[in-house]
Order: C-alpha cells, then structure tokens, then sequence
C-alpha cells in the first residue's frame, strides 16, 4: 500500500517519498511548513488512500500527553459512590479511552493524526516518546498494559511556533512542506475549479504572489486563502481585467479581505504599489 497522492489533493513528489518512507520505517511522519500549506489536510487524504480510519487528535495550549492515553475519572467515581452506585466496584468504568488508545485497539491499521503538536508544553513530546516508540503503555488502575494490535501511521503537524526536543526528532521521519510554486499551484487550484478561465487564473496568481513577496508583510497569504479569494472573485463575478487595475484609487485588489489579515499589511500594499506604479513598475 503505497500514497501517491489522490484526486482532491495534490502531492508533490518529495511528499509522496516521505509519506511511504515513514509508513515503510513505521516512524512517526513530522510535517512542518506554513500554515494553510495542507498538512491537516495530508493526514485525511492518506488515511483515504490507504482506506484507513482516521483519529484526529487536535492539540490545544492545554492539552496534556496522558490524555491521548486515557483518563481517570475520579470526580465521577467519587459522585456515585456517594449515590450508592454499583459501577464505583467497577474502575474501568471511569477510564476515558485516549486517542492512542483508540489507535492501538483499532482492528485495521489507522491514520492517527496528532495536530500542532508545537502549541503544547516543551515536555508534550517527550512524554510520549516511550509510548510511540514501542507502541504500548500501562494503565495504572487497572493494571493492563495496552498494546497496539498493529501500529498506525502516525501523521504529526508543527506550524514551528516552538522548538520539539532531539530525542522526539530521532523517532520521526521528517519533511517540511515548502510553499507551492507556480506550476504546483496551478494543479491545486485546477483541482478545486476545474475548468477555471486562464486570464482569471492567471491574473489572480500574479496577483497574490506579489503580494507573498512584499517585504515586510506580517502575515503573508496561504493556500487556503488563496482559494478563499478566487471563490469569492467567480462568485462576485469579477473581472479579471480588475485585476490588473493601475488607478491610484483602486491599487488594493477586490475583496482583499481573503487574503490580507491586518490593517498593517493592507497599509504596507498600498504604499508599496502606490509607490511602483508611479515610478512605472
């Protein structure tokens, strides 16, 4: 079972290699690069074409490793004892499975997908070396140690907001996805507006480009929002020659709100091609 990519979603080759490298090593698959670049997105469409569930595990400021395990109840067992409940004699009633618990239970081999992992602690990783490492763990209330029927093709997402320790980088196949070139974006934009006009296509490429290469922008377009924008442009019917506007009036492009996210930036364009289209660029 190899990934190479499917109809929704378009992988580059370097991609392609990194995802069956990781699934061949059964490693961990580290992906970094730019938000909006797609690597939520990889898991899904890995997961399809492997025809693998997919266990989305979506990581917060506060999330804590244990909770991908499990978690213990005690609050609840403590309430129903009190009530005189016959579950309290039972402790795995109050267990909450974890999605690495889910993963290593499934019967078929799942994609599990461990997302933006960088926004937790600095120890987040750490804890769960042992864990992705030999694919167990131990319930201590229970006394069982769960083991993975199989392992699962771990898929982890970093958006870079903060270092992740060696020793978690030792155990991951890694691949950063670099920002899509012209050629790359034309295919997934083809893929989501098949039959797209080329003068709009075109113009609207340029377009957002040149405003990911203005020096200085805080936030620089995506993608996603790159698809955002051209959706907008066909459903507003816009025309392509708008884009291509030299009026000093009008140097920001329509519904630039898609693509440009603070006041500084849309203050920086309209200097910088107020200042270019003056001087004849």
């Amino acid at each position: 079972m190899r990934f190479e990519g499917t109809s929704g979603y378009v992988a580059t080759e370097d991609l392609r290699i990194a995802v069956n490298a990781a699934v061949a090593l059964q490693r961990p698959l580290l992906v970094k690069g730019e938000p909006g670049t797609g690597k939520t997105v990889l898991a899904q469409e890995i997961a399809d074409a492997l025809g693998s569930r997919l266990l989305e595990w979506h990581i917060k400021s506060t999330t804590r490793a244990q909770q991908g395990l499990y978690e213990y109840d005690a609050v609840s067992r403590l309430r129903d004892s009190q009530l005189g409940d016959d579950r309290v004699h039972d402790i795995s009633n109050y267990i909450r499975k974890g999605k690495l618990w889910e993963a290593f239970a499934s019967e078929d081999r799942p994609v599990l997908l461990i997302d933006e992992i960088d926004k937790a602690d600095i120890e987040f990783p750490n804890d769960l070396l042992q864990e992705l490492d030999r694919m167990e763990f131990h319930v201590y209330e229970t006394g069982e140690t769960v083991k993975a029927r199989q392992r699962p093709v771990v898929i982890i997402t970093s958006n870079n907001e903060k270092e992740l320790p060696d020793a978690f980088l030792r155990r991951c196949f890694f691949h950063y996805i670099s920002f899509p070139d012209t050629q790359t974006m034309r295919q997934i934009v083809d893929v989501h507006f098949p039959g797209l006009k080329e003068t709009l296509l075109a113009e609207a490429l340029k377009t957002f480009y040149n405003l990911r290469d203005l020096p200085g922008l805080k936030k620089k377009p995506s993608t996603s929002e790159l698809l955002d924008w051209i959706k907008l442009l066909l459903n507003e019917d816009i025309d392509p020659a708008t884009l291509r506007e030299t009026d000093a009036k009008k140097l920001i492009p329509p519904l630039h709100g898609a693509l440009l996210k603070n006041e500084q930036d849309v203050h920086l364009f309209e200097r910088l091609a107020f200042l270019n289209r003056r001087d004849g660029r």
